[in-house]
């Protein structure tokens, strides 16, 4: 069915209230395709560290909040920085706690994958180590159009919330429109 309506989540990699990468996620649900519904999951901050003697105890209830969040999406939109070459540690912590949940919530998860960065390669090392363990997690992930926004800081508008640049808005309309179908052809939630 083509028109069926869609429901994304998307995963935030940054703590910080005026990062470039909340900007993008925060404009994604005004630059959605018709009949895909966008909201983010909790703040992968608000997760404890990852261990496994707490695990052992019981799942916290956040975890299978996420992951319970994650199950019924028809896919998930994760918006990254770049730290030190990689995916931060909070995001890295969220996607370990999620992983170890019964019924790995990303398997067969349609997974779209977005960073911004000042720099002129815009987060795209954090993008590949996340693929990485996307392959792990057996997630299907969009190949194109990809989005590394680079020299973020011209682009997007921080105070204001939004992205500020024409070009850089279309390609993400488009990334979203190509998500929208890639959700529809590998089934979305289950």
């Amino acid at each position: 069915m083509a028109d069926r309506p869609l429901s994304f989540v998307t995963m935030l990699g940054s703590l910080r209230q005026g990062s470039l990468n909340r900007v993008v996620a925060n404009a994604l649900p005004g630059l959605a395709p018709q009949g895909v519904k966008i909201t983010s999951l909790p703040s992968v901050g608000d997760l404890p560290h990852y261990n496994a003697d707490l695990q052992a105890g019981g799942f916290p209830p956040l975890v299978r909040e996420f992951g319970d969040a994650i199950k019924v999406s028809d896919g998930v939109i994760i918006v990254t920085p770049e730290y030190n070459y990689g995916v931060p540690g909070v995001l890295k912590n969220a996607i370990d706690w999620v992983s170890r949940l019964p019924d790995t919530p990303f398997a067969g998860k349609p997974v779209d994958i977005m960073s911004a960065s000042p720099s002129i390669l815009g987060g795209a090392r954090a993008q590949y180590h996340l693929r990485q363990s996307m392959v792990f997690l057996d997630a299907l992930v969009l190949n194109k159009p990809e989005i590394i926004i680079t020299f973020a800081a011209q682009k997007l508008d921080v105070e204001n919330g939004k992205i500020s640049d024409d070009a850089t808005r279309e390609i993400v309309t488009k990334n979203l429109e190509a998500f929208a179908a890639f959700a529809r052809k590998h089934g979305g939630s289950d």
